[in-house]
C-alpha cells in the first residue's frame, strides 16, 4: 500500500458514518466589512493603493488625457503600449510612440517599451487590488506583465466595489483575469524587498472621477 491509498484509506473511515443524504453546511460570509458610504469606498481603495506602494492620482474625465500626458512625460517614456480599445483621446496629445497590442510581440520586444496604459474591469477597496480581464481597454495578460511601468485609469465611482466578494460578481471566470494588488514585488529569506521581479517597477493608479 502506498502513501495515496494510506491516506485514501483514512478519508474513507472517518466518512463511513456520515449520512449520505446529510446537506452541506451554509455559512454566511459577510460581503463586505463594515458600513461605509461611496465616497468612503473610495477613499479606502486610494488608501490600500497607496499602502502597496502604488502612487495613485486624482482628476476629472475631462481632465484625464491631461494627466496621463504629464505622467508619461514625467518618466520619460518614449514609447507606450495601447490596448485595441482604450479611448483614443486619452493619449491624443501624447508624443510617445504608440505601440499596438500585437499577437505576434516578442517578451523582447515588450521589454522594449517604457510604459502601458490600460482601463480595468473592477477596483477592489478592501483590498486595494485591480483587476484586469483581457476587455478591450486592458489587452492581453501579458502586456501589464512585462513593461517596467503601469498606468492602470479606474472610473470612480463606477467600476469600484467594497470587497472581494462584491468583485468576483462583476468577473467572468471564464476570461483571463490579473488580480493587482500594488507594483510586483517579492522578498528573500532576508525579507529584502526587490520590485519588478515578475511584472512592473512602477504602478500608477489614475482614480477619474465620472461627469
Amino acid at each position: 500500500m502506498n502513501s495515496r491509498e494510506r491516506i485514501l484509506g483514512r478519508v474513507r473511515r472517518a466518512l463511513a458514518d456520515a449520512p449520505a443524504d446529510e446537506a452541506p453546511i451554509a455559512r454566511d460570509y459577510l460581503r463586505e466589512h463594515g458600513q461605509r458610504t461611496v465616497a468612503e469606498t473610495v477613499e479606502l481603495l486610494a488608501e490600500n493603493l497607496a499602502d502597496y506602494r502604488a502612487v495613485v492620482h486624482r482628476c476629472t474625465e475631462g481632465g484625464l488625457p491631461g494627466v496621463l500626458l504629464r505622467l508619461l512625460a514625467e518618466r520619460g517614456a518614449r514609447s507606450v503600449l495601447v490596448p485595441p480599445g482604450l479611448p483614443p483621446h486619452w493619449l491624443a496629445d501624447v508624443d510617445a510612440t504608440h505601440v499596438h497590442d500585437r499577437a505576434v510581440s516578442t517578451p523582447r520586444e515588450l521589454d522594449r517599451v517604457d510604459s502601458v496604459v490600460t482601463g480595468c474591469a473592477v477596483a477592489i477597496a478592501e483590498t486595494g487590488t485591480i483587476v484586469l480581464d483581457g476587455s478591450p481597454d486592458q489587452g492581453r495578460r501579458r502586456i501589464t506583465l512585462v513593461p517596467d511601468h503601469h498606468i492602470c485609469v479606474v472610473r470612480v465611482p463606477g467600476q469600484v466595489v467594497s470587497s472581494v466578494p462584491q468583485g468576483l460578481e462583476r468577473l467572468d471566470p471564464a476570461r483571463p483575469l490579473t488580480w493587482i494588488s500594488g507594483p510586483s514585488a517579492t522578498s528573500d529569506i532576508e525579507l529584502d524587498r526587490v520590485e519588478g521581479v515578475h511584472g512592473p517597477r512602477t504602478l500608477e493608479v489614475v482614480l477619474v472621477a465620472q461627469d
